[in-house]
């Protein structure tokens, strides 16, 4: 099934990957995980939005790594 996003929203669902082949519907899921987990415990919302944040940044920076060799 096709959907129409705009390129803006596809730029941020792009910037939430934690890996390369990660696709739009596991990025989807993924918010949908969290929100529901938010809305149920959101100390426990937080940490998990803590760790993707980590692995994200953790995949800019050996993307840039990769660059520069």
């Amino acid at each position: 099934t096709t959907i129409k996003i705009t390129r803006e929203t596809r730029e941020r669902l792009g910037k939430l990957k934690e890996h390369e082949r990660e696709t739009f519907n596991d990025i989807l899921n993924k918010i949908f995980y969290v929100l529901n987990t938010c809305k149920k415990n959101p100390l426990k919302g937080q940490k998990i939005l803590n760790n993707i944040d980590k692995r994200i940044k953790r995949r800019e920076i050996m993307r840039k790594r990769m660059k520069m060799n």
